[in-house]
């Protein structure tokens, strides 16, 4: 295997043996770093120290990522007027912010037998903010939910991240 010490100088193709002896006399440990090369690479580090800044990469690398979330708004087709129109301003408010939304009617009992009430809501809600979304798979019904996933309109909405930095400009003017 070719062994690189802690400082990325290479100390040349070696047995494991003498790799792992090399890594007592110093204290550190053989870590092997690409598998799949010919002769495989090992390094010679503080394995702890090297899990570490593992770590710290991947968390690095995971807070750059855009994650795609999805909100989750429930109704009632009993759901009263005053409710119904927070719900919607939630929504518009979690599509603005760039978020997807599943919009789901639940359906209880007896009003398994009146499935219109709650798709003629569902119809309402799209008709009143249907200029900022746009539907990802429309109204159906799975069991005894009504549900819609609705996603913002391109170019409509902003980036989660980028939402606050506008509120606090906004506060402060």
């Amino acid at each position: 295997m070719r062994v690189v010490d802690e400082a990325g100088n290479q100390l040349g193709v070696m047995t494991l043996f003498d790799a792992m002896k090399a890594a007592r006399d110093a204290g550190l440990d053989v870590v092997e770093i690409s598998p799949n090369a010919v002769p495989p690479v090992c390094k010679l580090v503080d394995y702890g120290k090297f899990q570490y800044e593992a770590s710290k990469k991947a968390h690095e690398a995971k807070k750059h990522q855009k994650s795609s979330h999805i909100k989750e708004v429930k109704f009632r087709p009993s759901t009263a007027e005053h409710d119904f129109q927070v719900r919607k301003n939630q929504i518009i408010r979690f599509l603005s912010e760039g978020y997807k939304v599943k919009a789901m009617i639940f359906h209880r009992g007896r009003e398994m037998a009146h499935q219109d009430v709650g798709r003629k809501k569902m119809d309402r809600l799209l008709k009143e903010i249907m200029d900022h979304v746009q539907v990802e798979f429309g109204p159906r019904m799975e069991a005894n939910i009504l549900l819609a996933l609705l996603a913002p309109k391109k170019g409509a909405g902003s980036t989660p991240a980028a939402q606050p930095a506008q509120k606090n400009a906004e506060g402060q003017a």
